[in-house]
């Protein structure tokens, strides 16, 4: 036995030595200023760094001593330190998703579901998702004013615990979130947590030296901690809860040393990068673990676990991407793991020890960085952020953008500049002039103020026979279903109407295209699937699939930006003129790439030309742009209504005012039986981000719901649009005003534009609105994959 001992140990070392060799390639020096002067400042007795790089050790360092008080030790590579909340990630989430995997429950599903006692003090909608990623609104630690004891305490005292915020809407990191996890494990499992990761994490990695409560042979490498109670703390459990629960909790107890840890962090790379590993938790889960996971309103970026880009994540440092994933300990623990460049930072420091220590937030980011410049790893450009966003700008702790100022060219305005080089290709494919038809309104326009209609026709060899008009008619003033067809005064032309009470009356004739060799569309969307401009082009597109016409759009902006999907997708089978095909409320597309979404997805196969616009990236709002707002519609003004719609747009077929009729449409809302200073206060307390709600009273004008009555309501003032979920917005005011005004309010009324039967049912029961936005995530992200090959930016 002694001499297979013998043989691990050297295996073990050679395997440090070709490490070792490998670091001699980088300069790790830095790492070494940055430990020796925290020491010397007295933040903190000692540390062991250790870097992975590309499957190899290539730097693995003790500094200082472990143990100052009450008898001076040398630190060593593998001393073993009190991990704190390194605890969460490294075995409390992984054995969630481990039992994820084995289908004991979904991550949308109520904590109560499964923990009964867990619903007292209006706990019973929160789910597993919003423990996993810190939105339960439950409070940051377990009260220790009185005594206690015991596991089983804390667990009751966790699950009677009331909620500090409302759940889904705020990030706040919290311990009692993984007490209560790692209760959901014991009970999913049938076995203590620490019996359970032992079993189905330790021993599958190999870790050998890493468990809850040490053994007494472990003590003398063990960092200690702190004095208690004039005792110093060696292999008992630094946090004050955990200790009282015996030394295993969901939140901290764990312990390990820097080689474990190394092990772990490189286990999950391989896993993630599809080689060969021993990680316990399949590709395709793991990627849940360290991806974005947080409520759709989320404005902190956390994974099942892991974080990635909130307060917290500092540890990341500034050369390493966001995208990449960590966590932090209390005691002086740190780890980030960058998949981009298959690296890995451990830091682990007992930083408390002996009488409380200093911060090491500054230290753990200064070393991350200098181990990316010692590997030579070059910063991302922004490329996550830019996906993230829409901008190649980095982000910083609470996802804050800067609006640019661009100089967009849209599609007619590209179309000019390159000599209608896309029309004339057409021209010589017939041979002659081109007979066209322009689908367009007041919004088509060049950036000399031209109207598209002017402009085409007086290109030469293009022949303009027809204009078609959409809802609002050709000038886009007109608010009734009764727009005839008309004669465009300045042209002469005849304008189709496709805008009327019937089905038939709102898509292009077969006979209206058969004279026409192609259809150019240049119209202002508003970036929401119930504007009805977006199914008049899929009718077009399904009109000219039919009789052969080309399809060629001018592309303009998204208004309200090409970056985030959000919403619940409309229903398979329940088509209308507000829902062409099963879209999110808010699809962050342009009406150039919605139209090749169309085309793609109903396999229309119509001949379509997108003519791009320059300049725009997907994080322009529309007062990004350059250009000059023109109203889509009579309603929507300006853009922050365009930025409230998706919300207001979304219950405005129910029975309230969402102030048309007034001089502030969609962004106000009310009725003559609402009492504004009540519903106000009830949504302040739900803490929405980026908007609050202020009592307004007002009265619309005819021909408007409620015209001439007082009504009573609110206004939302939006504060910080870049993380506002305007539709969930929307199903906030829905349950708001079925909760509040059951007796007078029609929500059942919602389903015409909502077209979500299940997100319906769901609010006539009265289900949490952040849990019916966490019900639609995986519909949405599954959007979001399938709509990528449809995008031109």
């Amino acid at each position: 036995m002694a001499s297979c001992l013998r043989i691990v140990v050297i295996v073990v070392s050679l395997g440090y030595l070709c490490s070792l060799a490998d670091a001699q390639k980088g300069n790790f020096s830095p790492i070494d200023t940055l430990v020796n002067q925290a020491i010397a400042e007295h933040r903190l007795p000692g540390a062991v760094v250790e870097v992975g790089h590309n499957g190899h050790v290539v730097f693995r360092k003790a500094y200082g001593e472990r143990s100052l008080e009450p008898d001076h030790e040398p630190m060593t590579v593998d001393t073993i330190f009190d991990m704190a909340s390194l605890t969460k990630p490294l075995m409390t989430a992984t054995a969630v998703m481990q039992l994820f995997e084995q289908g004991k429950f979904r991550f949308n599903d109520p904590v109560a579901k499964y923990l009964p006692e867990f619903a007292a003090n209006g706990k019973e909608d929160i789910t597993i998702r919003q423990l996993l990623t810190h939105y339960s609104g439950l409070p940051p630690d377990l009260s220790l004013e009185e005594p206690w004891e015991g596991k089983a305490e804390a667990f009751r005292r966790a699950f009677a615990i009331a909620p500090a915020t409302p759940a889904g809407v705020r990030f706040v990191y919290s311990d009692i979130n993984f007490i209560v996890l790692g209760a959901l494990v014991e009970k999913l499992s049938g076995m203590p947590e620490d019996e359970y990761v032992q079993r189905n994490i330790i021993a599958p990695l190999g870790l050998r030296h890493t468990r809850y409560m040490p053994p007494a042979e472990w003590r003398e490498r063990i960092a200690p901690t702190q004095y208690e109670y004039g005792v110093m703390l060696r292999g008992v459990v630094h946090d004050p809860t955990s200790r009282r629960m015996g030394g295993v909790a969901g939140h901290a107890g764990l312990f390990s040393n820097a080689d474990d840890v190394a092990v772990y962090a490189q286990s999950l790379l391989d896993r993630l990068a599809g080689k060969p590993s021993r990680f316990p938790v399949s590709r395709g889960v793991l990627e849940k673990m360290v991806t974005p996971e947080q409520p759709a309103t989320g404005t902190a970026l956390r994974g099942f676990g892991w974080d990635i880009e909130t307060p917290y994540s500092s540890n990341r440092g500034e050369i390493f991407p966001v995208g990449s994933f960590g966590h932090t300990g209390f005691t002086g623990t740190s780890l980030w793991i960058d998949p981009s460049s298959d690296t890995y930072v451990v830091v682990l420091a007992n930083a408390v020890h002996p009488n409380g220590g200093k911060s090491t937030v500054a230290l753990r980011a200064s070393i991350a960085s200098a181990a990316a410049v010692g590997l030579g790893i070059v910063p991302d450009q922004g490329k996550l952020s830019a996906r993230l966003t829409g901008y190649n700008e980095s982000l910083s702790g609470m996802r804050h953008w800067i609006a640019r100022n661009g100089e967009v060219k849209t599609g007619i305005d590209v179309l000019e500049a390159d000599h209608f080089a896309e029309l004339h290709a057409l021209v010589k494919e017939h041979r002659e002039n081109l007979r066209i038809g322009l689908l367009t309104n007041q919004t088509g326009v060049d950036m000399e103020g031209r109207r598209t209609i002017d402009v085409l026709a007086h290109a030469e060899g293009i022949e303009l026979k027809t204009l078609f008009s959409p809802e609002h008619g050709i000038a886009g003033s007109q608010d009734t279903e009764n727009i005839g067809n008309a004669t465009d005064p300045a042209t002469g032309l005849p304008v189709v109407s496709l805008y009327g009470a019937t089905d038939a009356q709102r898509r292009p004739s077969p006979d209206s295209l058969r004279d026409l060799d192609a259809v150019v569309i240049d119209l202002q969307d508003a970036g929401v699937r119930f504007y009805t401009y977006e199914s008049v082009v899929g009718y077009f597109l399904e009109a000219a699939a039919k009789t052969g016409t080309k399809i060629v759009l001018l592309d303009r902006p998204n208004p309200i930006n090409g970056a985030f999907a959000q919403g619940p997708l409309s229903d398979i089978g329940d088509e209308s003129y507000v829902h062409y095909m099963p879209l999110p409320v808010r699809h962050g597309m342009t009406m150039g790439e919605l139209a090749r979404y169309f085309n793609q997805q109903r396999k229309l196969r119509a001949s379509l030309t997108v003519v791009k616009m320059q300049n725009w990236q997907r994080g322009d709002w529309y007062d990004s742009t350059g250009l000059t707002w023109i109203n889509p519609s009579p309603n929507l003004r300006d853009l922050e209504e365009a930025e409230i719609y998706p919300a207001l747009g979304l219950v405005e077929t129910t029975n309230i005012s969402v102030g048309r009729g007034t001089d502030t449409p969609f962004e106000i809302f009310g009725a003559p039986w609402m009492d504004g200073r009540n519903l106000a206060r009830y949504l302040n307390k739900r803490f929405l981000p980026g908007v609050r709600f202020v009592p307004i009273d007002f009265t619309p004008q005819k021909p408007y719901p409620y015209a001439g009555q007082a009504c009573h309501g609110v206004r939302i003032l939006v504060v910080d649009r870049n993380v506002l979920d305007a539709p969930q917005l929307g199903i906030e005011i829905a349950a708001a005003l079925h909760k509040l005004y059951p007796q007078d309010y029609k929500l059942e009324h919602i389903k015409t534009l909502l077209a979500n039967q299940s997100v319906l049912e769901q609010l006539m029961k009265g289900v949490d609105p952040s849990r019916i936005a966490d019900d639609w995530r995986d519909s949405l992200q599954a959007f979001e994959l399938k709509k990528k090959e449809a995008l031109l930016y």
